[in-house]
């Protein structure tokens, strides 16, 4: 699907084109970073040790990197607007690193009904609540992104939703949240060298 038309796109775009954008949701600022809801955020930490960069202030309302991952290049973003302004980055994210086609933005994002670190692929579809897509959704005026998806579960009891995102989590879950944000990476990856089939197809199937 092409985003905002491509002769504005040439127009628009402020940086180095890129062939995947790469952007992970989260809350900016230390008392956030270990929560469920900073899992996305987590995931472009990891790409970007991964593949040897620095994410950097940047003018598109986020911290963002450009990395090369085999032939490829690579942007990666972690807005630091709020969760529910994620939107107002990813539109500036797009222009910049001119994104014509939404299968060329994949969005990693904390999951309320996938179990604790379970980890799902997936192209366009529904929003599951997310406050952050629904942002990135207003702004685009599109669902047909790619996500890649971490389970974080359900509260437990009667507690509410944000609350269960916001808390830092326990010793057991952040280990089982450690391992879920490296099979996270691991999708970007197996996205970007193999597709989205290939990539739902290894990490949707069986579980």
């Amino acid at each position: 699907m092409a985003v905002f038309g491509r002769e504005r796109r040439g127009r628009d775009r402020t940086g180095t084109p890129a062939d995947l954008l790469v952007i992970g949701l989260g809350n900016p600022g230390e008392q956030y970073a270990g929560s469920r809801h900073n899992v996305g955020a987590r995931t472009v930490d990891v790409l970007t040790l991964r593949h040897g960069g620095r994410l950097r202030k940047s003018k598109e309302y986020s911290l963002t990197d450009q990395l090369r991952i085999g032939d490829a290049n690579v942007a990666v973003a972690f807005p630091v607007t709020f969760m529910n302004d994620s939107g107002r980055a990813a539109s500036a994210l797009v222009r910049r690193y001119g994104i014509d086609d939404l299968e060329q933005m994949v969005v990693v994002h904390d999951e309320l009904d996938l179990e604790p670190g379970v980890v799902r692929v997936k192209l366009g579809g529904g929003l599951a609540g997310h406050n952050g897509l629904r942002s990135i959704r207003d702004h685009l005026h599109s669902v047909e992104f790619g996500r890649v998806r971490i389970g974080v579960g359900k509260p437990p009891g009667r507690r509410e939703g944000a609350d269960h995102v916001l808390r830092k989590v326990s010793k057991s879950d952040r280990e089982v949240l450690d391992i879920a944000v490296e099979q996270a990476a691991d999708a970007v990856e197996c996205i970007l060298a193999h597709g989205y089939a290939e990539a739902m197809n290894r990490f949707n199937g069986g579980r």
